[in-house]
């Protein structure tokens, strides 16, 4: 029975991790994302979709466009068809042959929006796998995936998207769904400056960027903030450049803090140093969530391959989250 109650009461708890490396922040000049989705159904799995080439007529005599179906990701339920593109990329792992790569995090959001769009056709799985057959760069896959949800309806919660490609270009991407009885999403996109490390672990952490004239750095959809008013979730006499992704679509919690936020905590404090450790260490142990991280930080030194995954394997070893030396380590931690 306490197991049961525990079941039912305790939160489903995400654990994906990305960092985004940007190629003036690593050690050979590549752009590198590393992405952790913690499921044990996933282990071991690589995906492989090949390039195809269609035409409308292909399965038809009367013209009719070729159909694609959809399947969620996590569940393997089907969920409805979308059209097929005439031409798509060979796709292995979240990579396809453009050097376009896309990772994720689940943040979830605000309750009334996340996982609650139950017509939408895509999840966040296949709208991965989709855009990587359809595009070659980061701003190609974020104009494919905001009309890819436009048309066909977002069924998941709230997601962070890494994105990265052949040019160098690193990008991270916020998108949270619109609800019952509507189609689409809303969503930001910023770009991370070259030189600069970020990361995500399921939290939104894009914040202002309204207004801001750099499309080079900043896209976002163009309700973001109109249907956040319409939602009561800001101000309609609010100064829309005051208006933060983050904060509205997935305020901070002591949950998304300490089980999300401390990850990049971690992240970031092995490459910045004591001194950062420091600075954000009540804030990632869910104490103090008015001082905020930043998105991105410029690393002292440049980033390996092999660092990066070291960082990626980390478990708080070394700070006050570190379990090995708290109650949470049990009987391994008894000093009898």
């Amino acid at each position: 029975l306490l197991l049961f109650l525990l079941a039912t009461i305790l939160p489903v708890i995400h654990a994906c991790t990305d960092i985004l490396v940007t190629p003036g922040a690593s050690v050979d000049g590549s752009a590198l994302i590393a992405y952790n989705a913690d499921s044990p159904n996933l282990f071991g799995t690589v995906y492989h979709y090949p390039a195809t080439t269609t035409t409308n007529d292909t399965h038809s005599n009367n013209n009719q466009t070729n159909k694609r179906p959809i399947y969620d990701w996590d569940s393997g339920a089907y969920r409805g068809e979308i059209d097929e593109a005439p031409v798509t990329y060979n796709v292995v792992g979240n990579a396809n042959e453009h050097g376009l790569v896309i990772g994720e995090t689940t943040f979830g959001g605000v309750a009334a929006l996340a996982w609650t769009q139950t017509d939408g056709i895509l999840d966040y799985g296949s709208l991965i796998y989709v855009t990587l057959q359809r595009s070659r760069t980061c701003r190609e896959a974020l104009f494919t995936m905001a009309a890819l949800l436009d048309e066909y309806g977002y069924a998941s919660g709230g997601e962070s998207f890494s994105l990265a490609d052949a040019s160098g270009a690193v990008w991270m991407m916020e998108v949270i769904g619109k609800g019952p009885g509507r189609v689409g999403a809303v969503w930001v996109a910023q770009r991370i400056p070259d030189g600069h490390v970020a990361a995500h672990a399921n939290q939104a952490r894009i914040t202002t960027f309204f207004g801001r004239n750099d499309s080079d750095t900043y896209l976002w959809s163009p309700d973001v903030v109109d249907f956040a008013i319409q939602q009561g979730l800001y101000p309609a006499d609010a100064d829309p450049r005051d208006f933060s992704f983050s904060d509205v679509y997935c305020p901070l919690t002591f949950e998304g803090v300490r089980q999300g936020e401390a990850r990049v905590w971690s992240i970031f404090s092995q490459i910045a140093g004591p001194a950062f450790q420091e600075q954000f260490q009540d804030y990632a142990r869910g104490v103090n969530l008015t001082v905020r991280m930043p998105l991105y930080i410029r690393p002292p030194q440049k980033l390996s391959l092999l660092k990066v995954t070291h960082l990626m394997a980390s478990h708080y070893e070394g700070t006050v989250l570190d379990s090995s030396t708290d109650v949470g380590a049990g009987v391994f931690g008894s000093p009898y």
